[in-house]
């Protein structure tokens, strides 16, 4: 029987998942949680053999929690599924531990198709994905690549700046010094090439609403 843990912010998600993963004889749900500190304590635990991560998380991001599973733990396989962009998001899970990627929009359908691949050994990814890996293709678009230049905790703060969240209250969120969150704010005007605050709160709205559409 494989072991999952489920790690979402909503719970109806995490039923939905259950559910799924419940109508599989081989399969069962190990556990559950909500928040990056319930789910490092469900780790250490109960030692899942798979864990679905959600990207956007109370108490840090879910490519913070992959690392830390990574590093508490390498033998734990993950997978996300998360409401982002995967074309933005898929090399960086991949690069920080994780075995696939999988658009929540499409989970009800492969979920379970997601999972048995990555207990395979297999890296799973949409086909579109997959193909642009392999055929080492650059996004033409220019702000997608100059999205793609930033850290992960510089995206994770350009992404709340578009969220309207203020920088006290990322500091906040991500438990560091507001004069970290500047610094992160710096290099990321300096990457995108803005040069006022205001324009970095703009252009990270504006890049918030094209993923929500």
């Amino acid at each position: 029987m494989t072991r999952i843990l489920i790690v979402d912010d909503h719970p109806l998600v995490r039923t939905g998942f259950a559910q799924l993963i419940g109508d599989c004889p081989d399969l069962e749900v190990c556990g559950e949680a909500a928040d990056m500190a319930e789910a490092l304590r469900q780790i250490d635990n109960i030692r899942p053999d798979l864990a679905i991560i959600d990207l956007s998380l109370a108490g840090g991001s879910g490519l913070d929690l992959i690392e830390h599973i990574k590093s508490r733990d390498n033998n734990i396989l993950m997978l996300v599924a998360s409401m982002h962009d995967e074309t933005l998001y898929a090399e960086r899970v991949l690069a920080a531990g994780a075995r696939g990627f999988i658009n929540k929009q499409e989970a009800q359908d492969s979920i379970i198709r997601a999972i048995r691949q990555v207990l395979s050994g297999k890296v799973y990814l949409s086909q579109k994905m997959t193909d642009r890996l392999l055929s080492g293709m650059v996004d033409a678009n220019s702000e997608m690549r100059d999205i793609d230049s930033l850290s992960n905790r510089e995206l994770q703060v350009f992404e709340l700046i578009g969220e309207g969240v203020s920088t006290s209250q990322i500091a906040k969120q991500l438990n560091l010094s507001v004069k970290t969150i500047e610094t992160h704010q710096a290099h990321i005007k300096k990457k995108l090439g803005l040069g006022s605050a205001h324009e970095l709160n703009q252009r990270a709205i504006r890049w918030v609403m094209d993923q929500q559409s």
